[in-house]
């Protein structure tokens, strides 16, 4: 992992405006926060681990990062490029350098498009000056590192496993030899020893070829597998961003501990004496957000001030950085 910061993110906001639902059509629309005031850093060679509940924003703050959505406001400089206020021409420059694997493997790939045609796809629109030979070779190279049999090149998707499947998109999303590949729960519909491999993949191609991840997920075990810092987010704001080490040793956020108190424990004895913080309550709505502290109506710490001020998100002594008074 190098020094040089080649993302970076400042207030990310992603607001949406929504008609409630069973109100008069004249009713005013309401506002959405899905990620509302996320920061961070991105190193070259680095992997940022993105955790949280379903609904905290990770997938949205993905999508804002590729300007797949608008963002509503926030700063977003790539290599040293302010891309906030970039036209479309400006992004597709840069989207050679910035490639994403989806959650779902089928239904991210053409069913109408060959395997050949759907990994050749992304140099075609981004390398045109390479010849159709040169594309063919470079295609099955491809398809060699991430596991693809060179017979399979003119087969459809639906003839492929999951897995199979993943591996095609993760052949997609490196083609074009990027230097950012954000990973949008890629192994989540998969089984869990399909799992491993795809994550040993990733593992093995970002040595290889120098990238830099953002894997999202739900699972913190393999979070904690790939991941060089992770970033915990709740109701679109981020509640802790610490190395693995010290966030999974010693979490400092109370939504951080409770989330790490349900990973299951290999070791039986272990996991029969372990005692697990169950969140009373259910996540509040990112329309109706609660005040001050988002987490505080479900926190086991929280006090007045919890639910009058914000709690920006602070560096520790150690490097982490929490956003809780009590941290």
């Amino acid at each position: 992992m190098s020094d040089t910061t080649i993302l970076s993110v400042r207030d990310m906001r992603v607001h949406f405006q929504v008609k409630p639902k069973n109100r008069l059509p004249w009713a005013a629309r309401r506002t959405l926060k899905a990620v509302d005031g996320v920061s961070f850093d991105l190193k070259a060679g680095e992997t940022l681990g993105v955790v949280g509940e379903s609904g905290c924003g990770k997938s949205t703050l993905s999508r804002a990062i590729l300007n797949l959505i608008p963002a509503t406001h926030g700063e977003i400089v790539w290599m040293g490029s302010d891309m906030t206020r970039a036209n479309a021409r400006d992004w597709h420059a840069v989207r050679s350098d910035v490639q994403m694997i989806f959650q779902d493997p089928l239904a991210s790939l053409d069913p109408r498009m060959t395997v050949g045609q759907i990994i050749a796809e992304p140099l075609i629109e981004h390398r045109p000056g390479i010849g159709k030979s040169e594309i063919q070779t470079r295609v099955r190279a491809m398809m060699a590192r991430v596991g693809l049999r060179e017979q399979m090149i003119n087969r459809y998707p639906h003839e492929f496993s999951g897995g199979q499947c993943q591996r095609i998109g993760i052949a997609r999303a490196l083609i074009v030899e990027p230097k950012l590949v954000i990973c949008d729960e890629p192994v989540s519909a998969l089984d869990v020893s399909i799992q491993a491999q795809i994550v040993n993949l990733l593992k093995s191609l970002q040595a290889e070829m120098k990238l830099s991840l953002i894997f999202i997920a739900h699972d913190l075990a393999v979070v904690r597998h790939i991941s060089d810092r992770v970033m915990v987010m709740y109701l679109g704001r981020v509640m802790e961003l610490a190395d693995k080490h010290a966030l999974y040793g010693t979490p400092r956020h109370p939504y951080t501990r409770a989330l790490l108190s349900a990973v299951p424990v290999p070791d039986p004895s272990v996991e029969r004496g372990k005692r697990v913080q169950i969140l009373s309550g259910d996540i509040p709505s990112p329309i109706d957000p609660p005040s001050g502290c988002v987490f505080h109506t479900r926190c086991p710490m929280a006090e007045p001030r919890c639910s009058q001020e914000i709690p920006v998100l602070r560096p520790l002594e150690d490097g982490a950085m929490a956003a809780c008074w009590f941290a």
